[in-house]
């Protein structure tokens, strides 16, 4: 058995330290996946890479302080595991770009840089949420071509690895995601935000 499935099992048991030794396991990858996440959002965009992850790795920990009890971590596998945490940042990301619409937060405001010499991107939160619910949409239609969007553009992996995850070919994922953009670029038409 592969040490990060012993981990999973011992962490899913309740065990406090499995937890720990997972979290290091993966923490290299999953800050990999952060900051991948993190190059599609604008500059001054506030959250990092590593608060991206931790924030994550709580939300699969379920909010439970560890040693409280067997855990819910997601998966049986490293593609799950890793499928539930994409998953997890993307609602973070998400989360995160609605507040920054709300009215207490500036609405629609946007942030003017203190150097003249820099200009300024638009703000994408807009952009992110319209992506978010054409990607719900798909993802209801078509669950295995919206999983290999979000592995792809939240979870910041290969056509090739997204393939590897899903466990399906990689002609299929190539066919997958060329069908996956079509669908998207129909559904987010009338929004100027950009297919991934």
């Amino acid at each position: 058995m592969p040490v990060f499935t012993e981990l999973l099992a011992a962490a899913n048991g309740g065990n406090a330290r499995a937890v720990e030794d997972l979290f290091c396991l993966v923490y290299d990858d999953l800050k990999r996946l952060a900051a991948r996440a993190l190059a599609n959002e604008t500059v001054g965009h506030t959250l990092q890479p590593t608060a991206l992850v931790h924030e994550a790795y709580l939300r699969l920990l379920g909010d439970r302080p560890v040693g409280a009890g067997a855990l819910d971590l997601p998966g049986d596998s490293r593609g799950r595991f890793f499928t539930a945490a994409s998953t997890a940042m993307r609602r973070i990301l998400i989360e995160s770009a609605r507040r920054k619409k709300r009215a207490k937060r500036g609405g629609g405001r946007q942030r003017v840089p203190l150097d003249p010499d820099q200009i300024a991107e638009p703000e994408r939160a807009d952009e992110l949420i319209a992506l978010d619910e054409a990607l719900t949409a798909l993802t209801a239609a078509e669950p295995k071509v919206g999983e290999l969007v979000q592995l792809r553009y939240f979870g910041g992996l290969t056509l090739k690895e997204a393939a590897a995850v899903l466990g399906i070919a990689p002609r299929t994922a190539d066919a997958y995601w060329a069908y996956a953009r079509a669908w998207l670029l129909t559904e987010m038409a009338d929004t100027d935000a950009p297919v991934p």
